[in-house]
């Protein structure tokens, strides 16, 4: 991974409000432990990321959009390459972070993913 890696993230439909990406979408929930699932971009493109996750039944995505290894890391935000349940799994770790620092850093990543807009998106999703 180089500090240029798009680290992609599912975007849940209910993660979209008036045609715009929450920072929820960047903010682990209670059930993910402190850490954010995306995928290695080196390894997988969008489009391969959103056929994997959307074969799994209960896993919806309107599309894929991307943060850089380097902007998570200059918000002090580790990433992990860890494979966990498939090889091209990454996870953002947040755990020695208050709720407060989480959001905000959250806010800054899903602005910079939004800047540059999605990498892939579902047929028929709502566009930004």
């Amino acid at each position: 991974m180089t500090p240029e890696t798009l680290l992609l993230r599912q975007i849940h439909p209910s993660f979209i409000q008036n045609g715009r990406v929450t920072s929820q979408a960047f903010r682990p929930t209670p059930k993910d432990e402190s850490k954010l699932s995306l995928y290695d971009g080196d390894l997988i493109t969008a489009e391969a990321a959103w056929k994997h996750f959307t074969t799994t039944p209960q896993c919806r995505s309107a599309g894929v959009m991307a943060v850089t290894q380097e902007e998570c890391t200059s918000q002090d935000v580790p990433v992990v390459a860890d494979g966990i349940s498939f090889p091209e799994h990454v996870s953002l770790d947040f755990s020695s972070m208050s709720k407060n620092e989480i959001e905000k850093k959250a806010k800054v990543l899903s602005v910079k993913a939004q800047q540059r807009g999605w990498l892939y998106q579902a047929e028929g999703a709502h566009p930004l």
